[in-house]
């Protein structure tokens, strides 16, 4: 169990604490829902979480499988839609591996780790996750 802390701080703009640590961040509303824009909204931090929680499962079972992936970026795009209601519709997930070779075994090791961590599981079917892992050219 891990408990977080949050407080509305007026203007549509919340501090939110990690209990355990301390640390902090801020989301504020996007500019397009009556915000400002200056920080990470809530639905910013849903695609942020997914991107964080895929390259920290990929990393696990890359050192299960003594493999390197030190510098592996993840681009991920939330598009929002607004029928039926205001909520994420898709997210678009680019994974790039550092330019080395791999074998099928260590792609597939990766593509599970990726598929599976805990965020992915979270998402509601209803978000659209269009997702890709390739290595930079």
């Amino acid at each position: 169990m891990v408990s977080i802390s949050l407080v509305y701080e007026g203007d549509l703009r919340c501090r939110a604490v990690h209990d355990p640590s301390g640390n902090s961040l801020f989301t504020d509303a996007p500019i397009d829902n009556k915000g400002k824009g200056s920080s990470f909204s809530p639905t910013d931090l849903l695609a942020t979480s997914l991107g964080a929680c895929m390259l920290t499962i990929m990393g696990i079972a890359a050192e299960a499988r003594n493999m390197n992936i030190n510098g592996t970026t993840v681009h991920v795009e939330k598009h929002m839609i607004n029928e039926p209601v205001r909520r994420i519709g898709t997210l678009n997930v680019s994974i790039i591996l550092p330019d080395k070779e791999y074998t099928e075994s260590e792609m597939n090791a990766m593509h599970h780790a990726a598929k599976n961590c805990p965020v992915m599981m979270s998402i509601h079917p209803d978000i659209i996750v269009n997702y890709t892992l390739s290595t930079a050219q």
